[in-house]
This record gives structure tokens, sequence and C-alpha cells, in this order.
């Protein structure tokens, strides 16, 4: 039997287990992380690596390890140039920086010893923890469970894109979908549907690839901000005043209200915009409503059948349902365990993100304890610090 039980090898559950490890609060042969993917991050790297995102949006004290600095001593000892690791003044560090210290990170702690890739079909208390079941049979037996799953594998499809999927050939794609073709497949002329972060980062690898050939389609003007909800939510400044709002309605609406959905940072917004200058990239405003096909082009209408675009290939930067994730095993486990949720469906835990008996939860099933951070870097190392020091 495992001392600790993680379900999820994303960045919330990598950032657990090293807290568990480096905090020792468990061995790495007393612990188990189960993930669908053959290694850790692969859903990170994947999602990442498709939009070239060259830095991160959050600053070099976000990371998967215990020290602060622990990110920048590594580009330190590694001889990395200093001035392409860390971008601007909040020294954001760069995608391979990053994932080479996660590397590092995951190797130093013999991570993939723990790892067990399958996904969960149910999960049951027993007198001793928790058995996982997977879908191929196997169980894991723990003594305490870590939720650490994520929305990424629940991409929002517009209601107008389903005839187009009806059709015998492919017009469109969700750019985080995992079989998504290689861009050298696609017919252009391409239009990129959305106006947030995952949308530039791809107009911006695409209009290389693509010149003159590819359009951002969006609902609403750029919002420029540099980080995805104020920094004030990082601190107790706004965190104090969420966690003594009694009501889960309010602090669910809290959380909407505080993130900057579909928001983009300023740099990146003047990349946008020398690129719309080239002639590279176009921006139409609009929002869907029906798609057709004819001659192998697909055209886009708004209200009223009103035209708004046409386009020979749609990639979907729409983001993600943000419904309970895991929701086909969450679901009878919440209602055989009577576990509390607030009308959102998302779980009611204590401070420390108990759940229920030696069940614990992390990332974006945290979100009503920890607030708009959560599903972040920095939401995931304040959980992992959380759990950790009430142990």
């Amino acid at each position: 039997m495992y001392k600790w039980i993680i379900v999820g090898g994303g960045i919330q559950g990598m950032t657990m287990a090293t807290f568990l490890l480096k905090r020792h609060k468990a061995t790495i042969n007393q612990l188990a992380i189960i993930d669908p993917y053959e290694e850790p991050l692969s859903r990170w790297k994947h999602c990442t690596n498709i939009i070239s995102m060259p830095y991160l949006r959050s600053p070099f004290v976000h990371h998967l390890d215990i020290d602060p600095f622990s990110l920048q001593a590594f580009v330190k000892t590694n001889m990395y140039e200093w001035n392409t690791a860390f971008y601007g003044r909040f020294k954001r560090p760069s995608l391979q920086a990053f994932n080479e210290h996660c590397d590092h990170l995951m190797d130093d702690l013999l991570i993939k010893n723990a790892w067990i890739q399958g996904r969960v079909e149910l999960a049951d208390q027993t007198p001793d923890g928790w058995s996982v079941q997977l879908q191929d049979g196997r169980k894991v037996m723990g003594q305490n469970l870590l939720l650490a799953i994520g929305i990424s594998e629940q991409p929002i499809w517009p209601e107008w894109t389903e005839d187009l999927n009806m059709k015998k050939a492919s017009y469109v794609y969700h750019v985080f979908d995992p079989n998504l073709p290689s861009f050298d497949h696609f017919n252009p002329p391409i239009t990129i549907i959305g106006g947030g972060i995952t949308a530039a980062h791809l107009a911006l690898k695409l209009s290389a690839l693509f010149p003159n050939d590819v359009t951002i389609l969006k609902r609403h003007p750029f919002r420029i901000h540099d980080f995805d909800s104020n920094p004030a939510w990082l601190g107790p400044k706004n965190q104090v005043s969420f966690r003594k709002e009694i009501s889960y309605k309010k602090r669910r609406d809290k959380i909407r209200d505080a993130r900057h959905k579909g928001s983009i940072p300023r740099d990146l917004h003047v990349k946008l915009l020398y690129r719309i200058r080239q002639g590279k990239l176009h921006i139409v405003d609009g929002e869907v409503d029906l798609a057709t096909v004819s001659n192998g082009l697909v055209s886009l209408y708004g209200q009223g059948n009103h035209f708004i675009h046409k386009a020979g290939t749609i990639l979907l930067a729409t983001g993600f349902q943000p419904g309970l994730p895991g929701k086909e095993w969450l679901a009878p486990m919440i209602q055989k365990y009577k576990l509390p949720c607030a009308e959102c469906g998302y779980p009611i835990v204590s401070n420390s993100l108990r759940w229920g008996p030696n069940l614990f939860v992390a990332g974006a099933l945290a979100e009503l304890e920890i607030g708009p951070i959560a599903r972040n870097i920095s939401g995931a190392r304040q959980a992992a610090a959380r759990i950790v020091s009430s142990l």
C-alpha cells in the first residue's frame, strides 16, 4: 500500500509530489502518481509546444520546486544566456528553461519510479484509505488520495462547429485536440477563433508559416493584462476576504469576476500589431452563429446570416469547459460518499484542502478555497504548501 496516491501528473500533481518528497512526508517508494500519459507534464508540454509559447506568463518564482529561487539558480548553474532565459520586468521564464528545470527536478526526485500510466475508472474508500481502480482493471491502494486533475481535456467546441464535424473532409480543429494534425496539412487561408493568449501565440506561429493567410476572428477587442488575474490574489490582500466569504455562490462569482478571461499580456499585443502592420496577419471582429461549406471553403456568418469571413481551415482557440473535471468517475464518488459540493458542482473543502477522510484536492478542484489562481502554477504551490503543512 502506498502512503500517497496522486491522480494527475501535470503541474498540480507534480508540484504536490515535489513538496511531499522534499518535506519528507513521503519517500518515492511510498508515492503513486496516476496519469493517462507516458511521462510527467505531457499535457502541459503538448499544449505549450503546439502554440510555440516562448515565455510563460507567470514570473520566475512560480515553478514546481519548494525554493522560490530554484529556477533562477538552475539557470545560473547551467550557464543559460540570462537575457533569453527570462523576459521583461517580471522575469518571466522561457518555456525551455522552465521545462528543463522541471525535467531536472523530476529526474532528481526519481519521479518516474512512482509513475503509473492509466485512466481512473473509480475510487473507493477502504478501512485503511483509498482504492483507485484503473480502466484496465488494475487497482492502486493508498492511505491518502490527492485529486490533481484539470480541465485540459474538456475543450470548448461551439455549437456551430457540429455540422462541420459531420463533413467527410476536416475543416475545423481545436488547437488542443491530442489528434491535431501537423500544420502543413492545413488548407489555407486559416482562421483562428478566439482572442486570448492561446489565439495570439498561435497567430504569431501560423502567420510566420502562412504569411497573409492567417486571420484572428474574435468577439471582443484585445484585453490587455500582464497576468490572468490581479496579482493581489497571490497574497492576503484578496485571499483573506475571499476565505471569509461564507457563500460559495459568491465565491464562484468572485472567481469569475477576478479572471481576465481571454486576455493577453502587453508584449504579445505589440507583437501582434507588428505582424498586422507587416500584412502577414489579419484581424476580424465578430461572433459566429453559423458555418457553411462550399467549394472547399467555410463561410462564417453571425446573427441574421450576416457574412463575417471565409476560411479553408478553422482552428479553435476557445479554451476549456469550466465544468467539473473527471465527472464520469467523480460524480458517482461524490454521491456515494456524500462529498460536499457547491451549487457549481465543485468541492467544498477545508482550509487544508481536505474534501473527505484522507482525501485532498488541488488545481481546479480547489478553486473555491484557493481562489482564481488555483489552476495556475502559483495556485499549485499554495495548494501543496497548505496540504503538506497540515500533515
